[in-house]
């Protein structure tokens, strides 16, 4: 496949763009160094053209997690295309968003006040401008990943300034105020005793706990419950970030499915299908105090954000979007294993099935699975070490994409096992980027 025009605008926006793109997870290092198509001509449901008019079938991130009903659905389509036609922004309010306010209540009963945003990063600096109003204390306890802000990079920086740590290694600090160090700290997950000792220590000063409820890694029995328990008794909000678990496992907050109620959650990246909205969804004693301090953007008064939103998340409800969702995550794991086995390689599975991650256990990984990636291309599939299951997801993309990962792996693994995948492909292995807690 040629891929040149998409290959040639890259090269050309690294001269124009710093960093080429304007997300982390979407430049082309990040799969296939110099053979990425990098930009798209159109999509739909799962297929996507490039610039040169190659079709492929999208078996990665969907959009960055962005797009749980597939590209371009048509009732989000429609409801926006209703929202542009009555005009999407003027000096007055757009009523969808007292709509939405009342679906997202409804779907979580234990939410009392909504405010939105129209991104993840932004609404979690938010519910953190919001905790600490309304605490009067200034530090938060966190454990996962949680957007590119100043509060939250904060944590990499250390006691020496000629050398800032990397507890996110690919996070740099540069540009963070070093008057933030210690304002933001970190813990494990699944450690309760290690976040007991660190409430313990810092208990008086801390306004918030902050975390992914789940992500790659399952909670032990007990360790959420503790975390409710301790927060409670310290009088600290508990925020869960469900930027990216939100309308995967439910039609709303993952949290719902586990059981356990924050004090403030925020939705985003799936919440429009698409198109920028975000909520902070919490109790009203704690989203009053954004009453207490400025917190206003134009941009979060626009009408399209809410009016995807509402279409998004009832066809989700209607259509119980989160169970096909998870049977197509379980396929793809369950393929995985078994290919695995048949290949006699490790392979490390991680994720809930809507949000699935695996990992090639062995010397040259991260070659080997960039040249799955070349390979893959070239069959027609977008691919990577993470794929994200769509309502546009059928079984048949499923089994497509395995038997040509299947073959793929049977031309390339053999190669690998005798450190010999040089012998195959002589390009430049994928950057890694940054780790989670989670």
């Amino acid at each position: 496949m040629a891929r040149d025009r998409g290959i040639g605008l890259y090269n050309k926006a690294k001269g124009l763009i710093p960093g080429g793109t304007q997300l982390l997870s979407k430049r082309p290092e990040m799969y296939l160094p110099d053979n990425w198509p990098s930009y798209y001509e159109r999509c739909k449901g799962v297929d996507v053209w490039d610039l040169d008019g190659n079709n492929y079938v999208d078996m990665t991130i969907a959009g960055v997690g962005t797009c749980t009903l597939g590209y371009g659905d048509e009732d989000v389509n429609h409801a926006v295309t209703e929202a542009i036609k009555a005009g999407n922004m003027c000096t007055l309010n757009a009523p969808e968003e007292v709509e939405l306010a009342e679906l997202l209540m409804e779907i979580h009963p234990w939410v009392e006040m909504v405010r939105f945003a129209r991104t993840g990063g932004e609404a979690m600096t938010v519910a953190i401008r919001i905790a600490r109003a309304a605490t009067a204390k200034e530090k938060v306890l966190f454990c996962g990943y949680h957007g590119w802000h100043d509060w939250y990079l904060s944590a990499n920086l250390s006691d020496d300034s000629a050398l800032d740590g990397h507890l996110l290694p690919g996070l740099d600090t540069a540009g963070v105020a070093r008057v933030l160090k210690g304002t933001t700290i970190p813990f494990q997950y699944n450690d309760l005793n290690g976040f007991n000792n660190l409430m313990d220590r810092h208990s008086d000063e801390v306004c918030a706990v902050v975390m992914e409820p789940v992500r790659n890694i399952w909670p032990e029995k007990g360790f959420l419950e503790g975390i409710r328990q301790i927060t409670e008794n310290n009088k600290v909000i508990l925020i869960f970030d469900e930027v990216t678990s939100g309308l995967r496992m439910t039609s709303g907050c993952i949290s719902l499915r586990l059981g356990v109620t924050p004090d403030i959650a925020v939705l985003a990246k799936a919440l429009g299908n698409g198109y920028p909205i975000a909520a902070i969804m919490g109790k009203a004693m704690y989203m009053m105090a954004a009453q207490r301090s400025f917190i206003s953007s134009t941009y979060w008064t626009d009408r399209i954000g809410p009016a995807a939103a509402i279409a998004t998340v009832k066809k989700h409800c209607a259509c119980d979007v989160s169970s096909h969702l998870i049977h197509i995550g379980i396929l793809v794991q369950d393929g995985w294993k078994k290919l695995a086995q048949k290949h006699s390689i490790d392979i490390h599975v991680s994720g809930i099935p809507p949000l699935s991650h695996w990992q090639i256990d062995m010397e040259d990984s991260q070659l080997l699975h960039t040249a799955i990636v070349h390979r893959m291309l070239d069959k027609g599939y977008l691919t990577s070490k993470a794929f994200y299951s769509t309502y546009a997801h059928t079984e048949r993309h499923v089994s497509g994409y395995l038997e040509s990962l299947d073959g793929a792996m049977t031309e390339l693994v053999p190669y690998a096992r005798d450190g010999k995948i040089r012998d195959v492909y002589n390009g430049t292995a994928a950057h890694s980027g940054f780790k989670r807690l989670t």
